[in-house]
C-alpha cells in the first residue's frame, strides 16, 4: 500500500487522470483509508477549480479589454 507521502508524490498525476491503472489502484486504496489524505485530495481538487474559475475571469477580463481598445481605436479613426 502506498504511504502518504507517495500518494501526496503521485498527486497531481492522480487529479489530472494520468496514473497508470495499477498506480491509480493503489491511490484509490490508501483514500478509502486514510481520512488526512482524502481532505488533502479535497482541498487540491478546491484549489484547482478556484484556480480555473480565476484564469477563466482573467481571460474573459482580457477580452473585454481587447475589445474596449479596439472600439477607442475606430472611434478615434
Amino acid at each position: 500500500m502506498l504511504s502518504c507521502k507517495e500518494l501526496v508524490a503521485n498527486s497531481s498525476d492522480y487529479l489530472d487522470n494520468r496514473l497508470s491503472l495499477s498506480r491509480g489502484l493503489e491511490v484509490r486504496l490508501h483514500l478509502t483509508l486514510c481520512v488526512n489524505c482524502r481532505r488533502f485530495i479535497r482541498q487540491m481538487k478546491i484549489s484547482q477549480a478556484v484556480y480555473r474559475k480565476m484564469q477563466l475571469e482573467k481571460a474573459e477580463d482580457l477580452d473585454g479589454l481587447a475589445q474596449k481598445l479596439a472600439d477607442a481605436q475606430r472611434s478615434s479613426d
